[in-house]
């Protein structure tokens, strides 16, 4: 009977383990999970080589607007483009990526600066990576942080607008935006590559890749850094 009632015990106990370990398996997947715990679980990463658990964004004024949210492929196929404040969920990747479709141009230099680069967005992509590599091989360095930093570097924080007053054309310092401070880094950044790509023996990817160092080591050399100290002086001048 004491052996019967044992076995018996130790049946009960294992169950109730079962049980236990099953209601913590059901538990785990109802759980909600932090952005770093999902990252521990299950590493995302930008096509499949750069992952994004270390990057971060110094700049507080820029944290709401330049996302880094864990993406494989960053193409959206333009699912935020009518929502509100979309453009700033996009992740930041993937805005470079759009703004290399269109340059833009400086100044009125319209004759090799204007224009559409028409293509697929996989032609993008492959300078993206090739930038990232000649990035990673030449700092030792996660790109995607490489990108973020360049872009805080390059990010004005005044501008001169005009307005007219009376009869008079007047000039006045304002802050920007965040939102509009990262578009203008990126356009700078873009903008600065694609001029530079001009009768240059190197490939898009190899210019992009020397534009992004720049901004990063904040060299006065790159175009991006140029234009953010020319805007910022005409506002001081302004003020």
């Amino acid at each position: 009977m004491a052996r019967k009632a044992k076995a018996k015990q130790s049946k009960k106990t294992i169950t109730k383990e079962v049980k236990e370990e099953k209601k913590s398996e059901d538990f785990e997947h109802t759980k909600i999970h932090t952005p770093q715990e999902m990252i521990s679980k299950q590493i995302i990463k930008l096509f499949g080589r750069w992952d994004y658990e270390n990057v971060t964004v110094e700049d507080e004024g820029l944290k709401s607007v330049i996302t880094i949210n864990p993406i494989i492929y960053p193409k959206t196929g333009g699912r935020l483009a009518n929502v509100h404040y979309g453009k700033a969920k996009i992740n930041i990747v993937e805005r470079l990526i759009n703004r290399m479709f269109v340059a833009g141009h400086k100044g009125k230099k319209h004759k090799l600066t204007s224009g559409i680069n028409t293509g697929k967005s996989i032609k993008n992509i492959k300078n993206i990576i090739e930038a990232f590599e000649i990035i990673e091989k030449k700092l030792k360095k996660n790109p995607i942080q490489v990108l973020v930093k360049a872009i805080e570097n390059a990010a004005p924080v005044e501008e001169v607008i005009t307005y007219q007053k009376g009869g008079i054309i007047a000039r006045e310092a304002v802050v920007i935006s965040p939102l509009r401070r990262v578009d203008l880094a990126i356009r700078h950044l873009v903008g600065g590559a694609y001029l530079k790509r001009h009768a240059n023996p190197k490939s898009a990817g190899e210019v992009l890749a020397n534009e992004i160092i720049l901004a990063y080591n904040n060299d006065p050399e790159s175009f991006a850094i140029l234009e953010k100290n020319r805007r910022e002086k005409e506002a001081e001048g302004a003020r």
